[in-house]
């Protein structure tokens, strides 16, 4: 499993930006003895945002992503989304949601043999990037087919909202904010219109939670939503809170959840003597 490190000019966000890619390129095959090619049209790909405080290594830092991905055949994605809830911000060239649903792919797919094809395209995320998962998953619903969405911070345009990392700095104005396609309430509406106007076709969905998280209302107010309008809903929960033991059982469910069908056994550190 090839883990790299890009560094790129983003056209969106008009500066360099990293992004920590997981390929399953270096996959020795045991039957030949060599390496694996890339499937036809490429891996499929799983973008993956991280939450608020992180950036681009902490989701292979925090779980086991990695091996996970190289048994699935999948290439991974994850960028520094900062702390932006992956939203146009209030400067100039901060718009994280065009940055993450549509110059990434774009760019990534440039770079790496990955998969064109909206079926083999999906995004997840946790807390923050739960957010962000939701918000841009929906609205570039013509890039995802697939969204996972863990402990998702969807609290803020919430009646019992309370701040809890100062978000007015990103939004604005949250009444204000409500009214546009940075809440992912209204770009749920745009969704649904789309959809019945045969604009584009539905995600599926996964949304999960940590039922000692207190995020676990508004997360089950949201699924339900969702099912009401008739989207496919997968919904996990676990006796879990806000942390990375929740994230990394959740990573795993979804990898398996992916329409990916059977990976070939490969040579690798963790199995190199299968088989033998």
């Amino acid at each position: 499993m090839a883990l790299i490190q890009v560094n790129y000019l983003s056209k969106v966000l008009f500066r360099t930006v990293p992004v920590n890619v997981i390929l399953p390129t270096d996959k020795i095959s045991f039957e030949t003895l060599d390496y694996q090619s890339a499937p036809e049209g490429g891996y499929p790909t799983l973008y993956l945002l991280h939450g608020l405080l992180g950036n681009y290594t902490d989701w292979v830092s925090g779980t086991r992503v990695q091996r996970w991905a190289e048994d699935a055949g999948l290439a991974v994605v994850m960028p520094s989304g900062d702390n932006s809830f992956y939203i146009p911000g209030l400067a100039a060239n901060s718009d994280y949601g065009a940055f993450v649903g549509e110059e990434l792919p774009r760019v990534m797919r440039s770079m790496f043999p990955l998969s064109p094809r909206r079926e083999d395209t999906f995004i997840a995320g946790l807390s923050m990037g739960g957010f962000g998962t939701l918000r841009n998953g929906m609205k570039y619903a013509e890039t995802f087919s697939r969204l996972a969405a863990f402990s998702s911070g969807i609290h803020f345009f919430d009646p019992n909202f309370e701040s809890l990392a100062g978000e007015e700095s990103v939004f604005g104005d949250l009444a204000e904010a409500a009214k546009t396609d940075k809440s992912h309430y209204v770009v749920f509406e745009q969704l649904k219109a789309r959809v019945a106007a045969g604009e584009v076709e539905e995600p599926e969905f996964w949304m999960s939670c940590g039922t000692e998280d207190s995020l676990m209302p508004v997360n089950l107010k949201f699924r339900d939503m969702l099912i009401e309008a008739g989207f496919d809903v997968t919904w996990d929960e676990e006796p879990r809170g806000h942390d990375w033991d929740f994230w990394d059982s959740q990573i795993k469910k979804v990898i398996d959840w992916l329409p990916l069908g059977e990976a070939d056994a490969t040579l690798g550190s963790g199995n190199v003597a299968k088989d033998f």
